[in-house]
């Protein structure tokens, strides 16, 4: 049986990856930064699927030690990781980035671009060891090089990260293992929809794009969750919201209305 750990998995996209996986009866090991939160998750998942599959775990990847604990604890349980998700990200409210905090700055690049640096490591390290293996590393706004008003900081290291996931690619390549990327487009999250004040101007614009090109989370997870079973492609960019289908959302946004948050 086939073994995952996610990082971040406590709620959004990386709950709904750790369900996902479940449903297609794999091993799932959830983290997250508090333990309280771990329990939580593991406690309902536990409710749907058997908790033999299920391991949590404490971790904040912006410790290189407990990053280590975590692939140590996943593979002391199940005995092998088939897949490592490096899934744990931090967003932020749109702002100038002249007025961000130094505080502000620091976390979000440690978290998003240093912590993914940590599991990349771990994880690779691992994975040689044991002789197989895939790694994931999670895209966002930026990966592409796309700049929006206010989202410097958190573009940047996503852009950061697509840089060192293809630099993993090339220098893993003729190795037993898969590097790769994950491109969800835009998922209804709290980390999303937390960027903006409820009842602002600037919430009501972005609801309407929304409603164009988002998808909620158990729509876009199980999705991803088989492709990544599916795939034996070194480099693979896993990519839902794809050039075509946001073309095709917009021709069709004047006959189709979608309302995600009725």
């Amino acid at each position: 049986m086939k073994v995952v750990v996610i990082t971040g998995s406590t709620r959004g996209i990386g709950y709904g990856l750790a369900d996902s996986f479940l449903a297609l009866e794999k091993s799932v090991v959830i983290s997250g930064r508090a333990q309280t939160g771990v329990d939580r998750a593991v406690q309902r998942l536990a409710t749907r699927y058997e908790a033999g599959r299920i391991l949590g775990h404490p971790c904040d990847v912006t410790h290189r030690e407990q990053v280590q604990q975590l692939w140590d604890a996943a593979r002391a349980h199940f005995g092998q990781i088939d897949i490592w998700v490096n899934n744990a990200g931090l967003a932020h409210r749109p702002e100038a980035f002249r007025r961000l905090s130094p505080e502000k700055i620091r976390t979000v690049v440690e978290i998003n671009l240093i912590g993914t640096m940590h599991g990349a490591q771990v994880a690779l390290n691992g994975m040689l060891a044991q002789g197989f293996g895939s790694l994931y590393n999670m895209e966002g706004l930026g990966s592409d090089g796309r700049q929006v008003e206010g989202l410097a900081l958190y573009g940047s290291t996503k852009r950061g990260l697509h840089y060192l996931t293809e630099a993993l690619v090339q220098e893993t390549r003729g190795t037993p293992v898969l590097v790769g990327a994950l491109s969800p487009g835009m998922v209804l999250t709290d980390m999303l929809t937390g960027q903006y004040e409820p009842d602002s101007p600037e919430w009501e614009r972005a609801k309407r794009i929304f409603n164009i090109l988002a998808d909620r989370v158990e729509t876009v997870t199980p999705w991803l969750a088989r492709q990544m079973l599916a795939s034996q492609h070194h480099g693979a960019r896993i990519r839902w919201l794809t050039r075509g289908k946001i073309i095709r959302r917009f021709l069709l946004a004047s006959f189709r209305k979608r309302d995600l948050f009725a």
